[in-house]
């Protein structure tokens, strides 16, 4: 039973790792990658039960209550790989960005490839309700993407609401967080904050993000219960939606362009094979579990 969960919470970590990763990159999300491992529908119920039940017994002061209620197993190593990715590859991936953008950008071109594909898998039946909520999907998330930034004040109210969207960016797959900071005009302002400490900026958009991540993950957790394959065709739509950001090849002013072959194309399609097997894999991790735990 311990040799289990040492596997579990190893396999969690990883996860976490990885959506740490995933979220550092503007246009690639952690929750595509949480999807496609299996732990979504799990996270958002850790994350309801964490924003509701045990933050109320907190603020009374019952902490015994609290810790006994909140799934540790579960958000502890998938919030410490996360926390480790971010700090220890944060400067990795704005090198590979800046200095091997195509070769980067095909890898989670090949990832989100992969993670599409797999979304589609889950979807049961393929009525007019679920096409019509991957067109409304794709549709929003292709416009969302080349939409031009927002020039939004430096209010408290401002970085709240900031904090709040970028959140639900976050858990939702094929929008990342800091791409919606990007849109609203708050990324830099956000990234000075926390490196000059300025504490009431980081309270006001942490304060929106909790807010955020109760109300979003409850209504995602509702309408995956009560309209699950509308749902999934909704988030299948987002990701397909989401490769206009992550198309590797572009011009300066950000138009999607068809690269010429050459050695570096070849390159970069090697990389997005990499991306997508690195997706499948992990789906594979998830499928063996279950196999083990259903022995």
């Amino acid at each position: 039973m311990k040799k289990r969960t040492l596997i579990a919470s190893f396999r969690h970590f990883l996860v976490g790792f990885s959506m740490g990763a995933a979220d550092l990159v503007p246009g690639v999300s952690g929750g595509t990658i949480a999807f496609v491992s299996g732990i979504y529908e799990q996270l958002l119920s850790a994350v309801e039960i964490v924003t509701g039940p045990v933050l109320r017994l907190v603020i009374r002061g019952k902490f015994v209550q609290a810790y006994r209620m909140t799934p540790f197993k579960f958000v502890v190593p998938l919030g410490l790989g996360m926390a480790i990715a971010i700090l220890s590859l944060s400067h990795l991936i704005e090198y590979l960005l800046a200095d091997h953008p195509n070769q980067t950008w095909s890898f989670f071109f090949g990832l989100v490839v992969a993670s599409i594909v797999l979304v589609g898998r889950t979807i049961k039946g393929w009525s007019w309700r679920e096409l019509v909520a991957i067109a409304a999907g794709a549709l929003t998330t292709y416009w969302m993407v080349g939409a031009v930034p927002l020039e939004t004040p430096a209010t408290p109210l401002a970085f709240f609401f900031s904090g709040m969207v970028a959140i639900c960016a976050m858990i939702l797959p094929g929008i990342s967080g800091s791409f919606i900071l990007v849109l609203l005009g708050k990324y830099s302002q956000v990234l000075h904050a926390v490196s000059d400490r300025d504490i009431l900026t980081i309270l006001y958009v942490g304060l929106g993000a909790v807010v955020g991540l109760s109300v979003f993950s409850r209504l995602l957790k509702y309408l995956l219960d009560k309209h699950h394959s509308v749902t999934l065709g909704v988030l299948f739509g987002v990701l397909i939606g989401s490769l206009r950001k992550v198309w590797p090849w572009k011009l300066p002013d950000g138009t999607n362009i068809l690269p010429e072959l050459s050695g570096e194309v070849l390159l970069a399609l090697f990389c997005a094979i990499i991306g997508a097997v690195l997706v499948l894999g992990i789906s594979q991790l998830e499928r063996g579990k279950r196999s083990i735990v259903t022995e």
